[in-house]
């Protein structure tokens, strides 16, 4: 087990301050924080959809240069894509197609993160969806970069 990482968390994967001290409280919880009954004790932003298998909801730390960052998190505990219901595939599609719609996207990425953290590079280990779309617009644009896996130094 890679240090700073327990069942639920990994905090080598956090990025921004204000994360890593939720991340450290969280810590000493050992519970999930996306799961539902812990979600709003750490989770600030207000949840903008939901279906039977996903909530939706903006991303609290999202990463720079995006315009939209949103998280679509599996509302059962599961770390694992085999842990899926069969319906919640679609479900999600479904749910994507309807933001895609609704906020005029032009274009974004997906990134699915499951399994372990050391290899999805997630902070927390339940299966959730990041729905990114950059901010092309913006002045200082840069592409929006999204990490898989941990660096070397940390896996030590």
């Amino acid at each position: 087990m890679t240090k700073n990482k327990n069942d639920f968390i990994n905090l080598n994967n956090a990025r921004e301050d204000e994360q890593i001290e939720v991340m450290q409280k969280i810590a000493t919880q050992d519970h999930c924080p996306f799961c539902s009954e812990n979600l709003r004790l750490y989770h600030q932003q207000p949840t903008l959809k939901e279906g039977k298998y996903w909530l939706v909801t903006k991303n609290q730390w999202p990463y720079k240069h995006t315009k939209h960052h949103l998280l679509l998190i599996y509302k059962s505990h599961a770390t694992k894509l085999a842990e899926l219901e069969a319906e919640a595939g679609a479900e999600l599609f479904a749910i994507i197609k309807e933001l895609e719609q609704e906020l005029a996207l032009e274009g974004g990425g997906l990134a699915l993160r499951f399994g372990d953290t050391d290899f999805s590079a997630g902070t927390v280990n339940h299966l959730h969806v990041q729905l990114i779309v950059p901010d092309a617009m913006a002045k200082d644009f840069e592409p929006v970069r999204v990490k898989l896996g941990l660096q070397w130094e940390k896996r030590k």
